[in-house]
């Protein structure tokens, strides 16, 4: 059930494969529940993705690299996600190269090199579907990868929500959605420390 580069991989081609067609629509629009708009949430994941990279990479213990990774003010739209992907797909080959005893900092907990697989690929598939739904689309992630990632992130929501749909679990978990019978969540915070580490603060 470990969570890979091949995840990653397969979020962002997932996600790629909805947008690209849309970049020629209106990516100021609010992307979905966030507060960003659809350029500025595409930037916000390439941001995230170097970053965690970049953990990887130079393994701080307490505090994140410096650095903010931004995209020139004058990108595409077909620019802006091209500029997700590469960092993305930085972050993909940077877990290829990482031992599994590597650890940094995040502030969900130490993470190993599965955490930020599991974390790069929710933030690509959440906000890859909050940018959907401000362009009026929704991506369709592939469920495997989903089930891996709720496994690793949300241990207790994955065991409490075995018979639900794992795209729909995710998106319940990190406060997108309502569920039958459990209502949207306005709190939550996900693992990114190894299961059974007991390294969940940061």
């Amino acid at each position: 059930m470990a969570v890979t580069a091949d995840d990653l991989d397969a979020a962002l081609s997932s996600v790629v494969t909805t947008l690209r067609p849309a970049t020629d629509l209106d990516w100021s629009a609010r992307a979905g529940s966030v507060e960003w708009d659809c350029w500025h949430t595409a930037e916000h994941v390439g941001d995230c993705l170097l970053s965690f990279a970049a953990q990887l990479v130079a393994r701080p213990e307490k505090r994140y690299v410096r650095f903010m990774a931004s995209a020139d003010k004058d990108a595409s739209a077909a620019e802006i996600l091209e500029f997700a992907e590469a960092g993305g797909r930085i972050l993909a080959a940077t877990l290829r190269t990482s031992g599994p005893d590597a650890r940094a900092y995040h502030p969900s907990g130490r993470a190993d090199p599965e955490g930020f697989a599991a974390m790069g690929c929710a933030e690509t598939l959440l906000h890859g579907d909050d940018i959907a739904h401000g362009l009026g689309l929704a991506i369709d992630p592939p469920r495997d990868t989903c089930r891996r990632v709720l496994a690793r992130l949300f241990p207790e929501a994955a065991r409490d929500l075995a018979g639900v749909d794992p795209w729909a679990a995710l998106r319940w978990s990190t406060g997108r959605i309502e569920l039958p019978g459990r209502p949207r969540r306005h709190e939550w915070r996900w693992r990114g420390a190894p299961l059974g580490s007991g390294d969940d603060q940061a």
